[in-house]
């Protein structure tokens, strides 16, 4: 899967919130996030739906729109794109800097041990 943009990523979050929308429900809730037309969100939804992103049910009085990838295939990518990008493939890496910036419990830490233990690392 290619990186998404901005755009798609936040289409995309609306759709994973429920099962099926027509137009108007996607409008009303990118409206107040994006300041979208009605007309520029059919727009992102069609040329989505030409690569994969977004399913829509035509066979539907009005159409229903569905993602059509996972919100867990998607965190997958940008996951592997930041890794690749910013710190060369090398995941010990990124762990550390996470670790160095943030603050974790010690159930954080505790699960985190037993995560490596588990990969055998």
């Amino acid at each position: 899967m290619r990186r998404l943009s901005e755009a798609e990523l936040t289409v995309l979050t609306v759709l994973w919130d429920g099962d099926g929308f027509n137009l108007g429900q996607v409008v009303d809730q990118l409206k107040p996030i994006t300041g979208w037309s009605r007309n520029t969100v059919h727009t992102y939804l069609t040329r989505m739906e030409g690569k994969g992103l977004v399913i829509i049910d035509r066979s539907r009085d009005p159409h229903r729109y569905r993602a059509g990838v996972s919100r867990e295939n998607c965190a997958k990518n940008e996951r592997r794109n930041l890794l690749e990008k910013v710190y060369g493939g090398a995941a010990g890496d990124l762990v550390a800097a996470f670790l160095k910036e943030s603050k974790i419990t010690e159930e954080e830490r505790d699960a985190l041990k037993k995560l490596l233990d588990e990969m055998e690392v």
